[in-house]
C-alpha cells in the first residue's frame, strides 16, 4: 500500500513539472513594441534612443574616496553602509526588502507580495560551469526569502534574461502559484511547470486587485548563452523596467539600463514617482568602458535619470557583498562613487541605502 501510494505521488509529481505553461501578452493601443520589421535585424528588438550618447555628468578624478559611512573589513570589500537615514519623509505604504544585487522583495500599501529579478544564489547552467572555469567571482548567497514567504508571493517581474536577473532553478523554487510578468518573448525561457506568465510591451499594463503594474521602457538589451560561449539569441528577447501604483503612490525599478532620454519619458507618462530603485554598478570595464556605461548606468547617470524621474527618494542597488563585482573595482566602489557624485552634484534626490537584507517601509 506504501510502494503504491508512492508511485501516485510520484506520477502526480511528475505531471505537475511537465505540466505546459499559460502565456499571454499584453499590449495596448498605447503600447510600444520596439522591433526592427526590415534587414538582418528584423524580428529582434532595440532601444528607443539607440547611437552615441550624452551624458550630463561624468566622474573623472578620485571617484572613489573613502567614507566614514561605509565600514569595510578590507576597503572596500564586506562592508556595510552605517549612516543614518530617515525614510518619514514620504508616506507611500511601500516596503522595500533587498535581497542582494538586482534582487527585491515589495509589499505593497494593500499588502500584496512581488519579487523582482529574484536570484538566489548563482548562475544557471552551463554558464554557471563556465564562468567558475575561467576563474570568475562567486558571489555571497542573496538574502532569499523563506519558504513561508515564498508561498505569500502573488507576483514575480523579471527584467530581462540574463543569468545574474533570471534563473530557471529559482522559478522552479517559487513555483507556479504567482503570476509571473515578463517582457516579450521570455516565456519561451521558463521551464515547464504550469507557470502562469503574462510577456508585456512597453507601456502596457495589469491589475492585480487594486494594483497596476506597468511595464516601461530601459536601454540595454538581451542574450541568453545557448551554447558555451556562442549566443545565438540577441535581442530575441525585450527587456524591461516596472512601475508600480497603487493608492497613487508609485515604485519604479528600472532593471539594467543605460542613461537614456527614456527615463525622461516615463516622468512624462507617469508624472513623479515615489520610490526608485536604481542600478549604479557594471559600468566599469578596462578594455571596453563606452559599451558597458552604454547600457549601464554610472552612479552620477543614476542620479541625474533620477531627478528626471522626480524620484522622491532612491534606493542604489548592485554593488553589495553578495554581488558578482560584474564590472567593478570591488564590491562597493559604485556606492563610494554614488555617495562621492550625490555630495559633489549637489542632487535634490534623497538617497536611502540598503544593505543587503534590509528593508524599509517608506
Amino acid at each position: 500500500m506504501q510502494n503504491h501510494l508512492k508511485v501516485i505521488i510520484a506520477a502526480a509529481l511528475l505531471s505537475a513539472c511537465s505540466s505546459p505553461n499559460t502565456v499571454n501578452v499584453i499590449a495596448g493601443q498605447e503600447s510600444v513594441i520596439p522591433l526592427h520589421n526590415e534587414g538582418e535585424r528584423a524580428g529582434r528588438y532595440h532601444n528607443l534612443y539607440p547611437g552615441d550618447k550624452h551624458y550630463p555628468t561624468t566622474c573623472t578624478d578620485d571617484c572613489y574616496p573613502e567614507t566614514e559611512l561605509l565600514q569595510c573589513n578590507d576597503t572596500p570589500l564586506h562592508c556595510l553602509y552605517q549612516g543614518q537615514q530617515n525614510p518619514a519623509s514620504i508616506n507611500t505604504g511601500f516596503t522595500v526588502r533587498w535581497l542582494g544585487h538586482a534582487s527585491f522583495m515589495i509589499e505593497t500599501p494593500n499588502g500584496e507580495h512581488l519579487l523582482f529579478d529574484p536570484v538566489k544564489e548563482q548562475f544557471d547552467s552551463p554558464v554557471d560551469l563556465a564562468f567558475k572555469l575561467a576563474g570568475g567571482m562567486y558571489r555571497n548567497p542573496g538574502f532569499w526569502p523563506t519558504k513561508n514567504e515564498l508561498n505569500q508571493i502573488d507576483a514575480v517581474m523579471y527584467s530581462h534574461i540574463h543569468y545574474d536577473h533570471f534563473n530557471k532553478a529559482d522559478i522552479e523554487e517559487i513555483g507556479n502559484q504567482p503570476r509571473y510578468l515578463v517582457p516579450l518573448g521570455v516565456a519561451d525561457n521558463f521551464p515547464t511547470g504550469g507557470f502562469n506568465i503574462s510577456e508585456m510591451a512597453w507601456y502596457a499594463s495589469t491589475p492585480i486587485n487594486d494594483l497596476t503594474i506597468h511595464a516601461v521602457p530601459a536601454h540595454h538589451f538581451s542574450s541568453r548563452v545557448l551554447v558555451p560561449f556562442i549566443y545565438e539569441d540577441n535581442n530575441k528577447d525585450l527587456w524591461n523596467g516596472w512601475l508600480l501604483e497603487q493608492n497613487g503612490n508609485t515604485l519604479f525599478f528600472a532593471g539594467d539600463t543605460g542613461y537614456s532620454q527614456h527615463f525622461s519619458d516615463i516622468k512624462q507618462k507617469y508624472g513623479e514617482i515615489d520610490v526608485c530603485l536604481m542600478p549604479i554598478a557594471s559600468y566599469y570595464h578596462e578594455e571596453n568602458g563606452k559599451w558597458y556605461r552604454y547600457v549601464h548606468t554610472t552612479p552620477e547617470d543614476a542620479l541625474n535619470a533620477a531627478r528626471e524621474l522626480s524620484c522622491k527618494v532612491m534606493i542604489p542597488w548592485g554593488y553589495g557583498n553578495a554581488s558578482w563585482q560584474m564590472g567593478d573595482h570591488s564590491s562597493h566602489s559604485a556606492l563610494l562613487r554614488l555617495l562621492h557624485m550625490s555630495h559633489n552634484m549637489n542632487e535634490p534626490v534623497p538617497l536611502y541605502i540598503l544593505n543587503e537584507g534590509e528593508q524599509v517601509r517608506l
